[in-house]
């Protein structure tokens, strides 16, 4: 599972991504990853697409919980805030889908992920200078 996380990553970071454009390609990645297991939910291979689904949304989202909580973010507090309480709500519907798998409670995660994505790919205001969300360290992630 570490192994299939890390290799999408390392994908990503081929294409020369960086950054925001980084951080939107594995936001999308763990979306796609939840809607194949959807998709597939009563086929042969469901319970390991399931567990490395949410396995890689719980790795992404402790990467942001992580950064987001560093005192060096440049991000504003109230953005920071709200992002920590989403992932809050994120890592408890990941544990209701473990404790309890259901296709259905995948759908938030998805529609999370999916739309802060197309948020980071959105060409930033010059102006506001918004930084990624988690600084350098998506450079790391499941490494």
């Amino acid at each position: 599972m570490q192994q299939a996380a890390h290799n999408i990553y390392a994908s990503m970071q081929k294409e020369g991504l960086s950054g925001r454009a980084l951080e939107a390609q594995v936001l999308t990645r763990a979306a796609n990853l939840l809607k194949e297991c959807q998709n597939r939910w009563e086929t042969e291979g469901h319970e390991e697409r399931f567990d490395t689904a949410v396995c890689f949304n719980q790795k992404v989202w402790a990467l942001f919980q992580a950064e987001l909580g560093d005192a060096e973010n440049p991000l504003p507090r109230e953005l920071k805030e709200n992002l920590l309480n989403l992932s809050i709500f994120i890592d408890s519907r990941l544990i209701d889908a473990l404790i309890k798998p259901t296709p259905e409670l995948l759908t938030a995660v998805i529609n999370i992920n999916l739309n802060i994505a197309a948020g980071l790919s959105e060409k930033p205001n010059p102006e506001a200078n918004t930084p990624p969300l988690s600084g350098s360290a998506m450079k790391s992630f499941a490494a």
